[in-house]
């Protein structure tokens, strides 16, 4: 892929090599444009993100590669941030840099794609579930706060599945993002964990297609191997719908550029 823009640092304790060494993945698997998005920080689920005095660090050490392989690849600055009510936080949502991901992680404060707490989906209706999560997703989109949604039907990952039509479950959650003017990534790290497929799935991305939402890409690599990961597949789903052009960002303005 072109453009990959959902990475991360092992400053958000859950991931491993140097920045350099992601950006150096990057450049031998032919990305153009590659951006960190590292968990923001929040006063929930610490053991998973970087602290509040670790961002100074974080942005020193992208801006720091973005000038060292400035003639080789541009290097963006992000954060993926969880969407949890009751823990946005300024410190973050008002950072310069140059996008903002908004993802959910959390239903009710249970963070369900953490294989350590899978087995509380034994007693959930799922499509009670899925509605809930849809309609944090539309919330996380009315704020007004992020640029990208991350990986949109993330719920799936362990696949566990609605009964009811996925895409009538997530048609507010759609259209609340299309009225925000927000892009959504496609995201690779499904097709590494046991659903297996990419986020969001083709039935959903045809609708995003016809609501002609704008799209990027991202590896959401833990590991600098993981980088630029099944570029070829992503981009063949891409294009399947119709999209020839994918976004990137700089100081939280979008720009399409063709892949």
């Amino acid at each position: 892929m072109k453009i990959d823009l959902h990475n991360h640092t092992k400053l958000c304790n859950h991931a491993t090599g140097s920045v350099d060494e992601y950006v150096e993945a990057a450049i031998e698997r032919g990305v153009s444009i590659y951006g960190f998005s590292d968990h923001a920080p929040m006063d929930y689920d610490l053991e998973y993100r970087m602290s509040f005095d670790q961002m100074d660090l974080y942005e020193k050490l992208v801006l720091e590669a973005a000038i060292k392989y400035g003639d080789k690849i541009t290097v963006l600055l992000g954060y993926e941030v969880d969407y949890l009510a009751g823990y946005m936080d300024d410190r973050v949502l008002k950072r310069p840099c140059d996008y903002l991901i908004g993802s959910v992680h959390f239903v009710d404060e249970w963070g369900f794609d953490n294989p350590a707490f899978i087995h509380q989906y034994g007693a959930i209706d799922m499509d009670v579930l899925y509605t809930d999560y849809f309609n944090l997703v539309e919330n996380m989109a009315k704020t007004g706060y992020f640029d990208i949604v991350g990986h949109l039907d993330l719920l799936k990952v362990f696949g566990f599945f609605p009964k009811k039509d996925i895409r009538l479950l997530a048609k507010n959650a759609l259209i609340a993002i299309k009225k925000a003017n927000m892009t959504i990534e496609l995201n690779v790290s499904g097709w590494r964990k046991p659903v297996k497929e990419a986020y969001p799935s083709l039935s959903l991305l045809e609708i995003i297609a016809e609501l002609e939402i704008p799209i990027t890409f991202g590896s959401d690599a833990h590991r600098p191997d993981q980088v630029g990961m099944f570029s070829d597949e992503i981009e063949a789903l891409a294009k399947s719908v119709g999209y020839t052009h994918c976004a990137t960002y700089r100081n939280r303005d979008r720009e399409l550029i063709k892949f």
